[in-house]
Protein backbone atom coordinates (compact mmCIF):
# COMPACT_ATOMS: atom_id res chain seq x y z
CA UNK A 1 0.00 0.00 0.00
CA UNK A 2 1.53 3.15 -1.13
CA UNK A 3 2.38 6.22 1.63
CA UNK A 4 -0.82 8.23 0.49
CA UNK A 5 -3.64 5.73 1.19
CA UNK A 6 -1.54 5.46 4.70
CA UNK A 7 -2.41 8.83 5.60
CA UNK A 8 -6.48 7.81 4.79
CA UNK A 9 -8.68 7.42 8.33
CA UNK A 10 -5.66 7.41 10.71
CA UNK A 11 -5.80 9.43 13.40
CA UNK A 12 -2.90 11.84 14.53
CA UNK A 13 -2.20 9.88 17.62
CA UNK A 14 -1.70 7.08 15.94
CA UNK A 15 0.75 8.35 12.88
CA UNK A 16 2.70 9.56 15.99
CA UNK A 17 2.82 6.35 17.53
CA UNK A 18 3.95 4.59 13.99
CA UNK A 19 6.59 7.08 13.58
CA UNK A 20 8.20 6.56 16.89
CA UNK A 21 8.09 3.07 16.42
CA UNK A 22 10.13 3.26 13.13
CA UNK A 23 12.53 5.24 14.90
CA UNK A 24 11.69 8.55 13.48
CA UNK A 25 11.79 12.14 14.67
CA UNK A 26 8.04 12.63 15.99
CA UNK A 27 8.39 16.73 14.57
CA UNK A 28 8.51 14.55 11.00
CA UNK A 29 4.81 14.82 11.09
CA UNK A 30 4.19 18.69 11.71
CA UNK A 31 6.58 19.06 8.96
CA UNK A 32 4.98 16.83 6.37
CA UNK A 33 1.58 18.09 7.29
CA UNK A 34 3.20 21.69 6.67
CA UNK A 35 4.24 20.50 3.11
CA UNK A 36 1.06 19.11 2.31
CA UNK A 37 -0.88 22.50 3.29
CA UNK A 38 1.42 24.30 1.11
CA UNK A 39 0.92 22.02 -1.41
CA UNK A 40 -2.69 22.85 -1.13
CA UNK A 41 -2.85 26.59 -0.42
CA UNK A 42 -0.09 27.17 -3.74
CA UNK A 43 -3.73 25.83 -6.36
CA UNK A 44 -6.13 28.29 -4.32
CA UNK A 45 -7.10 31.77 -5.46
CA UNK A 46 -5.80 34.74 -3.81
CA UNK A 47 -8.72 36.61 -1.98
CA UNK A 48 -10.50 39.44 -4.05
CA UNK A 49 -9.64 41.76 -0.78
CA UNK A 50 -6.67 42.24 1.13
CA UNK A 51 -5.84 44.17 4.62
CA UNK A 52 -2.47 45.01 3.12
CA UNK A 53 -4.02 47.02 -0.19
CA UNK A 54 -2.67 50.21 -0.93
CA UNK A 55 -5.31 52.83 -0.21
CA UNK A 56 -5.74 55.16 -3.58
CA UNK A 57 -6.53 58.30 -1.15
CA UNK A 58 -3.07 58.13 1.01
CA UNK A 59 -1.46 61.35 0.69
CA UNK A 60 -4.23 63.04 -0.90
CA UNK A 61 -4.99 66.80 0.05
CA UNK A 62 -9.01 66.96 1.76
CA UNK A 63 -11.15 69.56 -0.18
CA UNK A 64 -10.52 73.02 1.90
CA UNK A 65 -14.25 73.16 3.00
CA UNK A 66 -14.29 69.62 4.65
CA UNK A 67 -17.12 68.31 3.11
CA UNK A 68 -18.16 64.46 2.83
CA UNK A 69 -18.82 63.83 -0.44
CA UNK A 70 -18.27 60.09 -0.15
CA UNK A 71 -21.24 59.99 1.92
CA UNK A 72 -23.33 61.74 -0.92
CA UNK A 73 -23.06 58.73 -3.07
CA UNK A 74 -25.62 56.72 -4.10
CA UNK A 75 -26.25 53.80 -1.76
CA UNK A 76 -25.78 51.30 -4.30
CA UNK A 77 -21.93 52.67 -4.59
CA UNK A 78 -21.57 52.42 -0.86
CA UNK A 79 -22.07 48.98 -1.01
CA UNK A 80 -19.82 48.48 -3.45
CA UNK A 81 -17.34 50.09 -1.86
CA UNK A 82 -18.03 48.15 1.36
CA UNK A 83 -17.60 44.71 -0.40
CA UNK A 84 -14.65 45.64 -2.04
CA UNK A 85 -13.50 45.61 1.85
CA UNK A 86 -12.01 43.19 4.18
CA UNK A 87 -14.63 42.21 6.51
CA UNK A 88 -13.39 43.68 9.53
CA UNK A 89 -12.94 47.20 7.14
CA UNK A 90 -16.19 46.50 6.03
CA UNK A 91 -17.61 46.27 9.63
CA UNK A 92 -15.94 49.83 10.80
CA UNK A 93 -17.92 51.85 8.12
CA UNK A 94 -20.41 51.85 10.06
CA UNK A 95 -18.53 54.30 12.12
CA UNK A 96 -17.50 56.93 9.44
CA UNK A 97 -21.02 58.48 9.78
CA UNK A 98 -24.88 57.90 10.21
CA UNK A 99 -25.14 57.45 6.48
CA UNK A 100 -22.66 54.67 6.63
CA UNK A 101 -24.32 52.78 9.42
CA UNK A 102 -26.92 50.46 7.89
CA UNK A 103 -24.95 49.84 4.69
CA UNK A 104 -22.67 47.06 6.05
CA UNK A 105 -25.27 44.69 6.50
CA UNK A 106 -26.96 45.36 3.62
CA UNK A 107 -23.90 44.69 1.12
CA UNK A 108 -22.54 41.93 -0.22
CA UNK A 109 -19.23 40.23 2.40
CA UNK A 110 -16.21 39.72 1.80
CA UNK A 111 -14.83 37.20 4.26
CA UNK A 112 -10.95 36.01 4.95
CA UNK A 113 -10.27 34.11 7.84
CA UNK A 114 -6.30 34.53 7.52
CA UNK A 115 -6.98 38.07 7.66
CA UNK A 116 -8.34 37.68 10.94
CA UNK A 117 -4.96 36.07 12.79
CA UNK A 118 -3.16 38.87 14.61
CA UNK A 119 -0.71 39.94 12.03
CA UNK A 120 -3.60 39.74 9.03
CA UNK A 121 -2.30 36.87 7.30
CA UNK A 122 1.11 38.68 6.61
CA UNK A 123 3.20 35.87 7.75
CA UNK A 124 1.85 32.93 5.02
CA UNK A 125 -0.41 30.37 5.80
CA UNK A 126 -0.89 29.31 9.59
CA UNK A 127 1.35 26.11 9.96
CA UNK A 128 0.62 23.21 12.09
CA UNK A 129 2.15 23.82 15.45
CA UNK A 130 1.19 27.13 15.63
CA UNK A 131 -1.13 28.29 18.33
CA UNK A 132 -4.56 27.18 17.67
CA UNK A 133 -6.59 30.68 15.68
CA UNK A 134 -9.59 29.50 18.71
CA UNK A 135 -10.32 33.57 18.65
CA UNK A 136 -10.45 33.32 14.54
CA UNK A 137 -12.90 30.10 14.91
CA UNK A 138 -15.14 32.78 17.09
CA UNK A 139 -14.88 35.21 14.91
CA UNK A 140 -15.98 33.58 11.43
CA UNK A 141 -18.67 32.42 13.21
CA UNK A 142 -19.95 35.53 15.03
CA UNK A 143 -19.42 37.57 11.36
CA UNK A 144 -21.78 34.92 10.03
CA UNK A 145 -24.30 35.17 11.95
CA UNK A 146 -24.10 38.74 12.40
CA UNK A 147 -24.32 39.41 8.56
CA UNK A 148 -27.57 39.01 6.75
CA UNK A 149 -25.82 38.18 3.50
CA UNK A 150 -24.94 37.79 0.64
CA UNK A 151 -21.69 36.91 0.89
CA UNK A 152 -19.56 37.94 -1.59
CA UNK A 153 -16.02 35.30 -1.10
CA UNK A 154 -15.43 33.41 2.13
CA UNK A 155 -12.13 31.61 2.33
CA UNK A 156 -11.71 29.72 5.40
CA UNK A 157 -8.77 27.64 5.56
CA UNK A 158 -6.95 28.73 9.31
CA UNK A 159 -9.20 25.96 11.22
CA UNK A 160 -9.06 22.74 12.23
CA UNK A 161 -12.57 21.73 11.34
CA UNK A 162 -12.13 17.77 13.45
CA UNK A 163 -11.89 20.35 16.44
CA UNK A 164 -14.79 22.63 15.50
CA UNK A 165 -17.44 19.90 13.77
CA UNK A 166 -20.39 21.65 15.01
CA UNK A 167 -19.33 25.32 14.25
CA UNK A 168 -18.13 23.90 10.52
CA UNK A 169 -21.88 22.30 9.91
CA UNK A 170 -23.48 25.68 11.05
CA UNK A 171 -20.97 27.24 8.62
CA UNK A 172 -22.10 25.59 5.97
CA UNK A 173 -25.60 25.69 6.73
CA UNK A 174 -25.65 29.51 7.02
CA UNK A 175 -23.24 30.16 3.64
CA UNK A 176 -26.03 27.72 1.84
CA UNK A 177 -29.37 29.78 3.67
CA UNK A 178 -27.45 33.35 2.84
CA UNK A 179 -26.25 32.39 -0.42
CA UNK A 180 -22.13 32.71 -0.72
CA UNK A 181 -20.60 32.77 -3.93
CA UNK A 182 -17.36 32.55 -3.73
CA UNK A 183 -16.00 29.58 -1.52
CA UNK A 184 -12.39 28.62 -0.35
CA UNK A 185 -12.83 25.52 2.55
CA UNK A 186 -9.85 24.05 3.56
CA UNK A 187 -9.13 21.63 5.86
CA UNK A 188 -6.13 21.68 8.70
CA UNK A 189 -5.24 18.01 7.85
CA UNK A 190 -6.26 15.71 10.28
CA UNK A 191 -8.12 13.73 10.31
CA UNK A 192 -6.81 14.13 6.29
CA UNK A 193 -10.10 11.86 5.39
CA UNK A 194 -12.73 14.13 7.74
CA UNK A 195 -16.08 14.10 5.50
CA UNK A 196 -17.48 17.09 3.99
CA UNK A 197 -20.80 18.03 4.83
CA UNK A 198 -23.30 16.78 2.36
CA UNK A 199 -25.93 20.19 2.50
CA UNK A 200 -22.90 22.23 0.73
CA UNK A 201 -24.18 20.69 -2.49
CA UNK A 202 -27.55 22.60 -1.89
CA UNK A 203 -25.80 25.71 -2.35
CA UNK A 204 -27.18 27.12 -5.84
CA UNK A 205 -25.66 30.54 -5.31
CA UNK A 206 -21.92 29.48 -5.49
CA UNK A 207 -20.02 30.57 -8.65
CA UNK A 208 -16.27 29.28 -7.70
CA UNK A 209 -15.65 26.66 -5.00
CA UNK A 210 -12.12 25.32 -3.84
CA UNK A 211 -12.08 22.39 -1.32
CA UNK A 212 -8.95 21.34 0.15
CA UNK A 213 -8.36 18.28 2.50
CA UNK A 214 -11.87 16.75 2.57
CA UNK A 215 -13.22 13.95 1.92
CA UNK A 216 -16.46 14.44 -0.32
CA UNK A 217 -19.49 12.68 0.61
CA UNK A 218 -20.60 9.63 -1.34
CA UNK A 219 -23.73 10.43 -3.78
CA UNK A 220 -26.06 8.83 -2.07
CA UNK A 221 -25.99 10.93 0.70
CA UNK A 222 -26.29 14.35 -1.11
CA UNK A 223 -29.78 15.72 -0.79
CA UNK A 224 -31.80 14.72 -3.64
CA UNK A 225 -32.24 17.91 -6.40
CA UNK A 226 -29.04 19.76 -5.01
CA UNK A 227 -27.25 20.89 -7.70
CA UNK A 228 -24.61 23.55 -8.77
CA UNK A 229 -26.50 25.58 -11.46
CA UNK A 230 -24.02 28.99 -11.34
CA UNK A 231 -20.93 26.76 -10.51
CA UNK A 232 -18.67 28.41 -13.17
CA UNK A 233 -15.06 27.14 -11.37
CA UNK A 234 -14.40 24.17 -9.14
CA UNK A 235 -10.93 23.39 -7.75
CA UNK A 236 -10.48 20.02 -5.69
CA UNK A 237 -7.32 19.78 -3.81
CA UNK A 238 -5.99 16.82 -1.58
CA UNK A 239 -9.70 15.55 -1.86
CA UNK A 240 -10.95 11.90 -1.64
CA UNK A 241 -13.46 10.87 -3.91
CA UNK A 242 -15.52 7.97 -4.70
CA UNK A 243 -14.68 7.13 -8.70
CA UNK A 244 -18.51 8.15 -9.60
CA UNK A 245 -18.57 11.11 -7.50
CA UNK A 246 -16.90 13.34 -10.20
CA UNK A 247 -19.20 12.33 -12.78
CA UNK A 248 -21.79 13.60 -10.79
CA UNK A 249 -20.46 16.75 -10.07
CA UNK A 250 -20.08 17.40 -13.47
CA UNK A 251 -23.91 16.41 -14.51
CA UNK A 252 -25.04 18.73 -11.61
CA UNK A 253 -22.63 21.87 -12.70
CA UNK A 254 -24.45 22.63 -15.94
CA UNK A 255 -22.28 26.07 -16.90
CA UNK A 256 -19.21 24.83 -14.65
CA UNK A 257 -16.08 26.25 -17.47
CA UNK A 258 -12.96 25.42 -15.33
CA UNK A 259 -11.98 22.34 -13.23
CA UNK A 260 -9.14 21.67 -11.37
CA UNK A 261 -7.96 18.75 -9.71
CA UNK A 262 -5.06 18.26 -7.57
CA UNK A 263 -3.78 15.28 -5.50
CA UNK A 264 -6.62 13.45 -5.74
CA UNK A 265 -6.57 10.95 -2.81
CA UNK A 266 -7.67 7.82 -4.84
CA UNK A 267 -7.31 6.16 -8.29
CA UNK A 268 -10.08 7.16 -10.02
CA UNK A 269 -10.84 7.00 -12.98
CA UNK A 270 -11.83 10.24 -14.68
CA UNK A 271 -14.35 9.97 -17.80
CA UNK A 272 -15.10 13.22 -18.66
CA UNK A 273 -18.39 14.48 -19.70
CA UNK A 274 -19.53 17.66 -19.62
CA UNK A 275 -21.25 20.41 -22.21
CA UNK A 276 -19.55 23.24 -20.69
CA UNK A 277 -16.03 22.46 -19.58
CA UNK A 278 -13.42 24.62 -21.05
CA UNK A 279 -10.30 23.97 -19.03
CA UNK A 280 -9.31 21.01 -17.43
CA UNK A 281 -6.11 20.63 -14.83
CA UNK A 282 -4.86 17.29 -12.97
CA UNK A 283 -1.55 17.42 -11.35
CA UNK A 284 0.03 15.11 -8.75
CA UNK A 285 -2.81 13.04 -8.92
CA UNK A 286 -3.43 8.96 -8.71
CA UNK A 287 -5.25 8.44 -12.44
CA UNK A 288 -5.43 4.90 -14.28
CA UNK A 289 -7.10 6.46 -17.26
CA UNK A 290 -8.72 9.77 -18.42
CA UNK A 291 -10.90 9.35 -21.36
CA UNK A 292 -12.69 13.00 -22.60
CA UNK A 293 -15.90 11.69 -23.88
CA UNK A 294 -18.02 14.32 -25.02
CA UNK A 295 -16.58 17.60 -24.36
CA UNK A 296 -17.85 20.02 -27.28
CA UNK A 297 -15.96 23.35 -25.55
CA UNK A 298 -13.36 21.49 -24.03
CA UNK A 299 -9.86 23.72 -24.74
CA UNK A 300 -7.00 23.38 -22.85
CA UNK A 301 -6.34 19.39 -20.73
CA UNK A 302 -3.13 20.05 -18.25
CA UNK A 303 -1.53 17.23 -16.90
CA UNK A 304 1.28 17.73 -14.36
CA UNK A 305 3.34 15.25 -12.61
CA UNK A 306 0.33 12.52 -12.42
CA UNK A 307 1.04 9.40 -10.80
CA UNK A 308 1.29 6.10 -12.38
CA UNK A 309 -1.47 3.73 -10.46
CA UNK A 310 0.61 1.32 -8.20
CA UNK A 311 3.64 3.11 -8.43
CA UNK A 312 3.24 4.59 -4.86
CA UNK A 313 5.15 7.39 -5.80
CA UNK A 314 4.31 10.89 -6.86
CA UNK A 315 6.75 10.84 -9.96
CA UNK A 316 6.79 12.96 -13.16
CA UNK A 317 4.27 10.38 -14.75
CA UNK A 318 1.53 10.95 -17.47
CA UNK A 319 -1.75 8.42 -16.75
CA UNK A 320 -1.40 4.99 -18.23
CA UNK A 321 -3.94 6.03 -20.88
CA UNK A 322 -5.13 9.00 -21.74
CA UNK A 323 -8.45 8.73 -24.70
CA UNK A 324 -9.77 11.82 -26.73
CA UNK A 325 -12.81 11.83 -28.46
CA UNK A 326 -15.54 14.24 -28.78
CA UNK A 327 -13.20 17.01 -28.04
CA UNK A 328 -13.60 19.07 -31.06
CA UNK A 329 -12.30 22.33 -29.92
CA UNK A 330 -9.30 21.38 -27.79
CA UNK A 331 -6.36 23.69 -28.77
CA UNK A 332 -3.82 23.00 -25.91
CA UNK A 333 -2.30 19.67 -24.67
CA UNK A 334 -0.12 18.23 -22.40
CA UNK A 335 2.41 17.68 -20.47
CA UNK A 336 2.37 14.28 -22.42
CA UNK A 337 5.32 11.48 -21.41
CA UNK A 338 6.48 9.80 -24.07
CA UNK A 339 6.76 6.23 -23.15
CA UNK A 340 4.61 6.41 -20.61
CA UNK A 341 1.43 7.36 -21.70
CA UNK A 342 -0.69 5.41 -24.03
CA UNK A 343 -2.45 8.02 -26.16
CA UNK A 344 -6.08 6.88 -27.75
CA UNK A 345 -7.94 8.90 -30.52
CA UNK A 346 -11.28 8.39 -31.24
CA UNK A 347 -12.25 11.07 -33.68
CA UNK A 348 -15.11 10.87 -35.90
CA UNK A 349 -14.98 13.40 -39.47
CA UNK A 350 -17.74 14.57 -40.92
CA UNK A 351 -17.84 11.75 -43.58
CA UNK A 352 -18.90 10.36 -40.23
CA UNK A 353 -15.50 7.46 -40.48
CA UNK A 354 -13.27 7.00 -37.16
CA UNK A 355 -10.04 9.31 -37.31
CA UNK A 356 -6.78 8.64 -35.22
CA UNK A 357 -6.49 12.28 -35.08
CA UNK A 358 -6.75 15.56 -33.11
CA UNK A 359 -7.04 18.46 -36.11
CA UNK A 360 -7.89 21.53 -33.52
CA UNK A 361 -4.50 20.83 -31.17
CA UNK A 362 -2.58 23.72 -32.07
CA UNK A 363 -0.17 23.92 -29.08
CA UNK A 364 1.43 20.64 -27.78
CA UNK A 365 3.71 20.52 -24.69
CA UNK A 366 5.55 16.57 -24.10
CA UNK A 367 8.33 14.94 -21.96
CA UNK A 368 10.63 12.79 -24.02
CA UNK A 369 13.43 10.97 -22.32
CA UNK A 370 15.75 11.05 -24.74
CA UNK A 371 18.40 8.61 -23.78
CA UNK A 372 15.41 6.10 -23.72
CA UNK A 373 14.97 4.81 -27.07
CA UNK A 374 11.49 3.39 -26.34
CA UNK A 375 10.34 6.51 -25.20
CA UNK A 376 11.46 8.40 -28.33
CA UNK A 377 10.07 6.01 -30.76
CA UNK A 378 6.95 6.94 -29.19
CA UNK A 379 7.06 10.85 -30.53
CA UNK A 380 5.88 10.76 -34.21
CA UNK A 381 3.25 8.77 -33.39
CA UNK A 382 2.36 11.48 -31.14
CA UNK A 383 2.97 14.23 -33.82
CA UNK A 384 0.87 12.64 -36.49
CA UNK A 385 -2.17 12.48 -33.91
CA UNK A 386 -1.89 16.31 -34.64
CA UNK A 387 -1.82 17.46 -38.04
CA UNK A 388 -2.01 21.14 -37.81
CA UNK A 389 0.20 21.84 -34.61
CA UNK A 390 1.69 25.25 -34.55
CA UNK A 391 3.70 25.29 -31.47
CA UNK A 392 5.53 22.61 -30.01
CA UNK A 393 7.12 22.62 -26.26
CA UNK A 394 9.08 19.43 -25.53
CA UNK A 395 11.08 19.09 -22.21
CA UNK A 396 14.12 17.04 -21.92
CA UNK A 397 14.59 15.63 -18.25
CA UNK A 398 17.41 13.65 -17.02
CA UNK A 399 17.65 10.34 -16.82
CA UNK A 400 18.72 8.37 -13.60
CA UNK A 401 18.98 4.98 -15.49
CA UNK A 402 21.53 3.88 -18.04
CA UNK A 403 21.07 5.10 -21.73
CA UNK A 404 19.54 2.76 -23.78
CA UNK A 405 19.97 3.14 -26.73
CA UNK A 406 20.80 6.72 -28.85
CA UNK A 407 18.33 7.31 -31.26
CA UNK A 408 19.82 8.89 -34.89
CA UNK A 409 18.77 11.63 -37.67
CA UNK A 410 17.79 8.22 -39.67
CA UNK A 411 15.62 7.52 -37.24
CA UNK A 412 13.58 10.22 -37.76
CA UNK A 413 14.25 10.68 -41.30
CA UNK A 414 12.66 7.53 -42.07
CA UNK A 415 9.94 7.53 -39.53
CA UNK A 416 7.39 8.17 -41.89
CA UNK A 417 5.73 11.48 -42.68
CA UNK A 418 4.56 13.94 -39.87
CA UNK A 419 2.39 16.30 -41.84
CA UNK A 420 2.54 18.69 -38.71
CA UNK A 421 6.37 19.28 -38.89
CA UNK A 422 6.47 19.56 -42.71
CA UNK A 423 3.34 21.98 -42.94
CA UNK A 424 1.98 23.68 -39.85
CA UNK A 425 4.57 23.94 -36.92
CA UNK A 426 6.02 27.70 -36.43
CA UNK A 427 7.64 27.51 -32.66
CA UNK A 428 9.13 25.00 -31.15
CA UNK A 429 10.93 25.19 -27.66
CA UNK A 430 12.85 23.06 -26.08
CA UNK A 431 13.80 23.00 -22.19
CA UNK A 432 16.76 21.94 -20.88
CA UNK A 433 18.81 20.45 -23.38
CA UNK A 434 21.06 18.11 -22.41
CA UNK A 435 23.21 17.86 -24.97
CA UNK A 436 22.91 14.49 -25.92
CA UNK A 437 23.27 13.76 -30.09
CA UNK A 438 19.83 12.42 -29.73
CA UNK A 439 18.33 15.40 -28.89
CA UNK A 440 20.57 17.16 -31.51
CA UNK A 441 19.10 14.90 -33.70
CA UNK A 442 15.42 15.51 -32.92
CA UNK A 443 15.72 18.99 -33.48
CA UNK A 444 17.50 19.42 -36.48
CA UNK A 445 14.88 17.04 -38.39
CA UNK A 446 12.72 19.50 -37.53
CA UNK A 447 14.96 22.41 -38.37
CA UNK A 448 15.54 20.29 -42.35
CA UNK A 449 12.06 19.51 -42.95
CA UNK A 450 9.86 22.37 -41.47
CA UNK A 451 8.83 24.77 -44.32
CA UNK A 452 6.71 26.95 -42.16
CA UNK A 453 8.87 27.10 -39.44
CA UNK A 454 9.58 30.95 -37.41
CA UNK A 455 11.12 30.27 -34.08
CA UNK A 456 13.63 28.00 -32.63
CA UNK A 457 14.31 28.10 -29.02
CA UNK A 458 16.67 25.88 -27.27
CA UNK A 459 16.77 26.58 -23.27
CA UNK A 460 19.47 24.62 -22.26
CA UNK A 461 20.47 22.97 -18.97
CA UNK A 462 22.79 24.94 -16.37
CA UNK A 463 24.00 21.86 -15.35
CA UNK A 464 25.34 20.43 -18.24
CA UNK A 465 28.44 22.22 -19.02
CA UNK A 466 31.57 23.05 -17.31
CA UNK A 467 32.18 25.65 -20.41
CA UNK A 468 28.72 26.83 -21.68
CA UNK A 469 29.99 28.76 -24.77
CA UNK A 470 32.21 26.39 -26.02
CA UNK A 471 30.37 23.20 -24.58
CA UNK A 472 26.69 24.94 -26.37
CA UNK A 473 28.70 25.72 -29.63
CA UNK A 474 30.13 22.26 -30.06
CA UNK A 475 26.87 20.23 -29.03
CA UNK A 476 24.76 22.18 -31.27
CA UNK A 477 27.08 22.47 -34.38
CA UNK A 478 24.85 19.64 -36.04
CA UNK A 479 21.86 22.11 -36.28
CA UNK A 480 23.29 25.22 -36.85
CA UNK A 481 25.11 23.98 -39.85
CA UNK A 482 22.37 21.73 -41.17
CA UNK A 483 20.37 23.37 -44.35
CA UNK A 484 16.46 24.84 -43.05
CA UNK A 485 13.66 24.68 -44.71
CA UNK A 486 12.61 27.67 -43.57
CA UNK A 487 15.42 30.60 -44.17
CA UNK A 488 13.34 32.70 -42.09
CA UNK A 489 13.26 31.13 -38.92
CA UNK A 490 15.50 32.55 -36.21
CA UNK A 491 17.05 30.18 -33.47
CA UNK A 492 17.65 31.38 -29.88
CA UNK A 493 20.06 29.34 -27.58
CA UNK A 494 19.27 30.62 -23.70
CA UNK A 495 21.14 29.31 -20.50
CA UNK A 496 18.35 28.42 -18.34
CA UNK A 497 18.19 29.52 -15.03
CA UNK A 498 17.41 26.69 -13.17
CA UNK A 499 19.52 24.59 -11.27
CA UNK A 500 17.21 21.53 -9.65
CA UNK A 501 15.00 20.74 -11.99
CA UNK A 502 12.31 18.49 -11.17
CA UNK A 503 9.51 18.35 -14.24
CA UNK A 504 8.20 21.37 -16.61
CA UNK A 505 7.76 24.73 -15.84
CA UNK A 506 3.71 24.75 -15.04
CA UNK A 507 1.63 28.01 -14.00
CA UNK A 508 -1.56 26.81 -12.96
CA UNK A 509 -3.26 29.89 -12.67
CA UNK A 510 -2.17 31.32 -16.62
CA UNK A 511 -3.06 27.93 -17.60
CA UNK A 512 -7.03 28.67 -17.52
CA UNK A 513 -6.08 32.58 -18.05
CA UNK A 514 -7.73 32.52 -21.52
CA UNK A 515 -6.15 35.81 -21.94
CA UNK A 516 -2.53 33.82 -22.38
CA UNK A 517 -2.96 32.21 -25.92
CA UNK A 518 0.47 30.22 -25.30
CA UNK A 519 0.62 28.90 -21.01
CA UNK A 520 3.49 26.93 -21.57
CA UNK A 521 5.23 29.32 -23.22
CA UNK A 522 9.16 31.01 -22.66
CA UNK A 523 8.18 34.24 -20.41
CA UNK A 524 9.04 31.95 -17.21
CA UNK A 525 12.60 31.92 -17.97
CA UNK A 526 15.09 34.82 -17.67
CA UNK A 527 16.53 34.71 -21.35
CA UNK A 528 20.57 34.65 -20.89
CA UNK A 529 21.44 34.06 -24.38
CA UNK A 530 24.19 32.07 -25.84
CA UNK A 531 26.09 33.01 -28.67
CA UNK A 532 25.93 30.58 -31.74
CA UNK A 533 28.76 30.35 -34.46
Amino acid sequence: MDDQQLLLGISRSDMLARIERCGRDPAMLDLGSNMLLHFAYEYLPDPPVSPTAPLSLAGASWVPDGVDRISRLPEVLLRDIISRLPAKDAARTAALASRWRPLWRSAPLALVDSHLLPDGGASGPLIIGAASPRAVTAAVSSALAAHPGPFRCVHLTCSTMDEHRGEMARWIDILVAKGVQDLVFVNRPWPVDLRLPATLFSCASLTRLYLGVWTLPGTAAVPRGASFPNLRELGLCMTVMEDHALAFLLERSPVLEFLLIMWSQTGARLRLVSHSLRCLQLGYTHLEDIEVVDAPRLERLFLRNVSLPGTGKFTINSPSRIKIGGAPNLRVLGYIQAGQTELGISNTDIAGSKENIVPSVQILAIEVQFGVRNAVKKVPGFLRCFPNLETLHVHSPRISEKSTGKVNLKFWQEGGPMKCVVQSMKKVFFYEFQGSRSEVAFLRFIAERGRVLELMVVVVAKACFSSVDDDVNVKLKPLTGAKWNSKACKLQIIESPRTDVAGPLCRHKIASDFGWADPFDLRYYKEERISVS
